[in-house]
């Protein structure tokens, strides 16, 4: 019974993971505000730029919209990368595939047109990844108490 209830838990796990995937991708290359950017060339290698923009003109709107959407982003990924390939991920291998993962979108997002390469996006969504990763500890540690607790009981 266990085992049948593990498998169905691993293939929700899975269904959320590239629903997670589907939506990103939405948002990333094919939503409406990505279509008010097409067939621009823009850019930013300078670390820190467009952050320090979305703290001086922080008021709760847009800019803040954006360095929260882009943590909350990626912390998915943290958390359910080591899920779907029933590995242990230490930080720094949650850190490098975060930071790929983002800098291959922004790359593809430069390259096809549909958004701008910037260098804070790749920041802010290896720091959302690291965030989800912890976030799945966190869990785990709060599911082995609540099961050693109730395996004493």
């Amino acid at each position: 019974m266990l085992k049948h209830s593990n498998r169905i838990l691993f293939r929700l796990t899975l269904l959320c993971f590239f629903c997670y995937l589907a939506l990103l991708s939405y948002l990333l290359f094919f939503s409406n505000y990505r279509a008010s950017v097409s067939g621009t060339f823009s850019y930013n290698l300078l670390p820190f730029k467009t952050i320090a923009g979305y703290f001086s003109t922080f008021r709760g709107g847009s800019p803040a919209d954006q360095f929260f959407g882009n943590i909350l982003a990626f912390m998915p990924l943290g958390f359910f990368l080591p899920l779907v390939t029933r590995r242990s991920y230490s930080a720094g291998k949650i850190l490098v595939v975060s930071a790929l993962t983002s800098f291959g979108i922004e790359s593809a997002q430069l390259l096809f047109l549909v958004g701008a390469f910037d260098v804070d996006d790749l920041i802010l969504n290896t720091v959302g990844g690291l965030f989800g990763s912890f976030v799945l500890k966190g869990f785990v540690k709060l599911f082995r108490q609540f099961s050693s607790n109730n395996s004493t009981s």
